[in-house]
């Protein structure tokens, strides 16, 4: 019987395509790199910004990367007012009732932790969960365990009483990896073969969707 719910935040809670996609363009345009399609950029969604950054640009050095960390955010709050990111359909009602069911729903994120809770206080959902993690809040992050592991210990949880949801197969590994069941959303940055392939218990076209998913497990 599933206790405890562990979510990603882009791409399976609300919609945030756009404005990473505009932002890590304007950043490259900034630093004076090749700007990259957004095919590519989609692809690094789910990994720490350092990962993502280094992912599309191999030759960027340790030493470059605070700058570019640096850019990123300066010109992603900007952007933040322009392309605001909102909730996918069907969100904000279920994590109401799976909150009301007593259901313990957390977020494991690899977006920085400021950010992160800025973005679930603005969209009113920062009440229905117990714990919220960010990239900044483990050595580790997707798509090792970690995130979850420390999930699990905050909240004394068990993993066989335990749910990862997420769009990218990256969340699927981190589930799998903490023992954990695991639900990919097709809706988002991933389609259901991806996730489906990294080893998915479970996928969804729709938010909505899981509440019967959790029912099985």
């Amino acid at each position: 019987m599933i206790k405890l719910v562990v979510f990603d935040f882009d791409g399976t809670l609300a919609d945030t395509r756009e404005l990473i996609i505009k932002t890590n363009q304007a950043v490259m345009r900034e630093m004076n790199y090749p700007v990259a399609s957004d095919e590519a950029i989609i692809a690094t969604i789910g990994i720490p910004l350092e990962g993502c950054i280094q992912t599309l640009f191999p030759d960027v050095t340790p030493e470059q990367m605070p700058v570019w960390v640096r850019t990123y955010r300066e010109i992603f709050n900007v952007l933040k007012n322009q392309f605001i990111p909102t909730l996918f359909p069907g969100v904000k009602e279920t994590l109401e009732h799976l909150h009301a069911a007593g259901y313990q729903l957390t977020v494991a994120s690899s977006r920085h932790s400021a950010s992160l809770n800025e973005f679930l206080q603005g969209m009113g959902v920062a009440p229905y969960f117990d714990y919220v993690l960010g990239a900044d809040n483990v050595t580790r992050a997707k798509p090792f365990p970690d995130p979850v592991l420390i999930t699990l210990k905050q909240l004394s949880q068990e993993a066989s009483q335990t749910l990862v949801v997420g769009d990218m197969p990256v969340d699927i590994q981190m589930g799998l990896g903490a023992d954990a069941y695991t639900c990919g959303v097709t809706y988002g940055n991933a389609n259901r073969a991806a996730l489906e392939a990294a080893g998915a218990h479970a996928a969804i076209d729709h938010f909505s969707e899981l509440e019967e998913v959790i029912k099985k497990f």
